[in-house]
């Protein structure tokens, strides 16, 4: 992974981070993340995976249902934040669509992405820090704005 900070003004900078091939997608963001010391961004990505799990969020038993996606595939758009979780770490929370090579697509919870060839992010970062507090009622955290 490698990252370039292209711009700053006060309490807010902007960054592009590009993964390398076999990284996982999610887990170098978030480290990429808490390096930083990010505790409210959003960021967008483009790129392809060798194979990804989506999730989608089944309220009934509180946990995601993964999707699997077993082949290469194009990240046609992936959008997310950053919050700081119960703990005070970085929490990332990243939507993805997928698509596949017969141009269907596969989309939900960024739960795991094998990066190849590679994947751009752009991370900006909010000049308000931002909570994201565990719901237990949903099962989920959610980001708190009264925190």
């Amino acid at each position: 992974m490698k990252s370039k900070l292209v711009a700053e003004t006060p309490g807010q900078r902007t960054f592009v981070v590009v993964l390398d091939p076999r990284e996982e997608a999610f887990a170098a963001l978030s480290e990429f993340a808490g390096q930083k010391a990010i505790a409210g961004a959003s960021l967008t990505a483009i790129g392809a995976f060798e194979k990804a799990t989506v999730g989608w969020f089944d309220f009934g038993s509180k946990s995601y249902r993964k999707i699997p996606v077993e082949e290469q595939c194009e990240v046609l758009s992936a959008i997310g934040d950053i919050a700081v979780d119960d703990n005070g770490k970085p929490s990332l929370h990243l939507h993805a669509v997928l698509g596949l090579s017969d141009g269907s697509t596969r989309g939900g919870h960024l739960l795991e992405g094998v990066v190849k060839p590679t994947l751009e992010v752009t991370v900006l970062e909010s000049p308000v820090y931002l909570r994201r507090t565990k719901r237990p009622g949903l099962g989920i955290a959610l980001i708190d704005l009264d925190a």
